[in-house]
């Protein structure tokens, strides 16, 4: 039997496809900015996770440029064999010390900075604990891991804890969160986490792709913004956003993070970053590290437009974070409404099942640090506007 027969075309795509409203793959001839233009039209970009607008920061483009010139185009091979640049490791180095981690290990994206992480550490009579609204890289590595995933209701503690206690006094036991919710953008409940963690022996993991550059000191992170860091075993993170790059890291403990660099697949067989978007990495780091004001312009922008669309008697789902998810509940509504925002000059992104839950569907709204007020109250009419046609 031919195995592309059973591959078919399913009843929603035909349908967004043939109304005109598929939400994605739009092409972007700009740079990722505040303002882009999409499609030969200029659009408000209030779908990016470029969230402190680094990605056109001077010093990270000279930066990207200078290793250019002097590093080439890429490294031709894996770290573990002759693509490790120097500045790879200096790189890990300032990553380990901003965090406040023994050390670091970096890997080609952040969707394998997970995978290869959790497949490396979870061993075959192992269990790892995973909050039902984590990243989909999280389940994916659970799954190449030998060990046994159980899944707690979303920062349901009472369920973490029920889970817990299933695990055998004998194995291994991973609690795996997101730092900061990718749809929802509400903060994992890291004190409570930590302190199940504790009681029955288990290993704390937070992926904060959403929280670095955005929560704690300076951008430091969730753990950070809690205050516990030194209770938290494992940090990943991403470059694609606050970084304005491309790559990921886990931090930790030196031994475990060396136990990784030797045993990820993800790791020893992939090709290492490039140079420009290590340099891009790099200088991003250093400009948050040095430079506070860029994440406490980031939250005041996200509290001024969350109090905009209240006053627009606008339904969204409750965060702290730069992450504003509106309410649009129907999957074909929330189709439509995301297409004629696009169509007025707003670009967001739909979330739909099984990202979030049947009949809770959302368009879910980043900020950038470089957004200005006149930029979100242009956008918030708009949305308004649209909204009240549907």
């Amino acid at each position: 039997m031919d195995i592309f027969k059973r591959i078919v075309a399913p009843d929603m795509l035909q349908q967004v496809n043939s109304e005109g409203i598929n939400p994605y793959f739009h092409e972007l001839q700009s740079r990722q900015d505040t303002e882009v233009i999409m499609e030969g039209k200029r659009r408000i970009m209030l779908g990016s996770n470029n969230y402190l607008g680094l990605t056109v920061h001077p010093q990270v483009l000279a930066a990207a440029r200078e290793a250019l010139d002097q590093y080439g185009t890429g490294c031709s091979g894996s770290r573990f064999l002759n693509g490790t640049l120097d500045m790879h490791v200096q790189l890990e180095k300032e990553l380990s010390e901003f965090l406040g981690m023994e050390d670091a290990c970096t890997f080609s994206t952040g969707f394998q900075s997970n995978l290869g992480t959790i497949s490396a550490v979870v061993g075959r009579h192992d269990y790892m604990l995973c909050d039902i609204e984590n990243h989909a890289s999280i389940y994916d590595g659970c799954r190449l891991s030998y060990g046994k995933m159980l899944r707690f209701k979303h920062s349901d503690m009472d369920d973490l804890e029920k889970k817990l206690k299933q695990v055998p006094e004998e194995c291994g036991a991973l609690i795996i969160t997101d730092g900061v919710f990718s749809m929802g953008g509400d903060i994992c409940k890291l004190p409570d986490i930590v302190e199940l963690a504790k009681r029955y022996g288990a290993r704390v993991m937070v992926d904060d792709a959403h929280g670095l550059g955005i929560l704690g000191k300076n951008g430091r992170g969730t753990a950070d913004h809690f205050g516990l860091t030194e209770q938290v075993d494992l940090i990943m993170s991403t470059f694609s956003k606050s970084l304005a790059s491309l790559g990921g890291f886990i931090s930790g403990e030196k031994r475990i993070i060396d136990h990784i660099r030797y045993n990820s697949r993800a790791f020893i067989f992939s090709a290492s970053i490039p140079p420009s978007n290590t340099a891009a990495a790099l200088a991003a780091l250093r400009v948050i590290r040095e430079d506070g004001s860029h994440t406490e312009r980031l939250m005041e922008l996200a509290h001024y437009m969350r109090e905009r669309l209240k006053e627009k008697n606008i339904a969204i789902r409750e965060s702290s974070t730069p992450i504003i998810p509106i309410y649009t509940y129907d999957e074909l509504r929330t189709l439509r409404i995301n297409r004629r925002l696009y169509d007025e000059g707003v670009y967001v992104n739909c979330v739909l099942p099984p990202a979030t839950a049947p009949g809770e569907c959302l368009l879910r709204c980043s900020l950038m640090a470089t957004h200005t007020h006149a930029l979100i109250n242009e956008a918030v009419e708009i949305i308004a506007r649209v909204l009240e046609e549907f």
